[in-house]
């Protein structure tokens, strides 16, 4: 009996382990439901908006919402300052955000990870360059940067993508350095290498897929932060421009009437902190499940 309870096959599998921490993961359970909720809002933006979100019409400007008084369920949130109808423009926001988190993600987290892998494995004289590099990286503010680059470029869609691609991928450097570190002296990369399996395979195929948690925690906190930059930019008007709905622009458009119709505000302003919240929530269950202890 002793010896069945302690087979291998009698010990619980790494993904029931995992399971069982996620059950009781309730804060990871909410932010990946909100999460999974506006991309499925995002993705079904066409078939869900009941309105083209770029078509104006003067004589209906600022209509509110349902809820007040002079609502409209033919507009159930309300249209902007130009006649658009604010709950189009809403889900289709969604699918902007969303497209520069993951692309921003995507981008800086290519140039990041190499760099982490490249130094945390080879050490030495790569890994001073790659300190050297990320210093000089950390001492530029990433908003005055991305500021200065896109005024003088101009402001659209994919160069904010690509400034903010190419200025957040310090911190996949910097954790993936340290994880590929730890894990480079584990028994089974020992066994790889004297197996005779080439520096790509081992790199590749053995370090990288043991860091991949660490890289999706990194990944879902550098999407949140990318967004809120985005928004900041857009606020400024050197961001995403019109008449594109992102969510930074629609707030920037409606300062003007925050005084006289404050949903123009409150409506962008509420999607983008409750994306912002879902991400964060996703991006700390997860570091809280796959962490040794399993804390939280």
């Amino acid at each position: 009996m002793s010896l069945a309870l302690s087979s291998p096959a009698a010990q619980p599998s790494r993904t029931a382990r995992l399971l069982r921490r996620l059950r009781g993961q309730h804060a990871f359970l909410v932010g990946a439901g909100l999460l999974v909720l506006i991309a499925l809002l995002a993705v079904f933006a066409p078939l869900l908006a009941p309105h083209d979100p770029y078509l104006q019409n003067l004589a209906q400007r600022t209509i509110p919402p349902v809820w007040y008084a002079k609502g409209s369920w033919v507009h159930p949130l309300g249209t902007d300052q130009l006649g658009r109808d604010y709950l189009s423009r809403l889900l289709y926001g969604a699918r902007i955000s969303l497209l520069i988190g993951v692309s921003v993600v995507i981008i800086a987290g290519l140039i990041g990870t190499t760099m982490g892998l490249l130094a945390g494995y080879f050490g030495g004289r790569m890994d001073m360059a790659m300190t050297f590099i990320v210093t000089t990286r950390l001492s530029l503010p990433v908003i005055l940067v991305a500021l200065a680059v896109v005024a003088m470029v101009g402001g659209s869609l994919w160069i904010v993508i690509l400034v903010l691609g190419l200025l957040k991928w310090d911190r996949f450097a910097v954790v993936m350095r340290s994880a590929t570190q730890q894990v480079r002296s584990q028994d089974y990369v020992a066994a790889a290498r004297a197996a005779g399996a080439s520096t790509a395979h081992i790199v590749l195929r053995e370090v990288l897929p043991n860091i991949a948690p660490q890289l999706i925690v990194v990944a879902t906190l550098e999407a949140a932060s990318a967004i809120l930059l985005e928004a900041a930019l857009s606020f400024l008007g050197l961001g995403v421009q019109p008449p594109l709905p992102s969510w930074g622009l629609m707030i920037s458009e409606a300062k003007a009437y925050m005084f006289f119709s404050f949903w123009l505000i409150a409506i962008p302003g509420s999607a983008l902190a409750l994306l912002i919240f879902a991400i964060n929530l996703t991006g700390d269950g997860l570091r809280d499940v796959i962490s040794p202890d399993g804390r939280g």
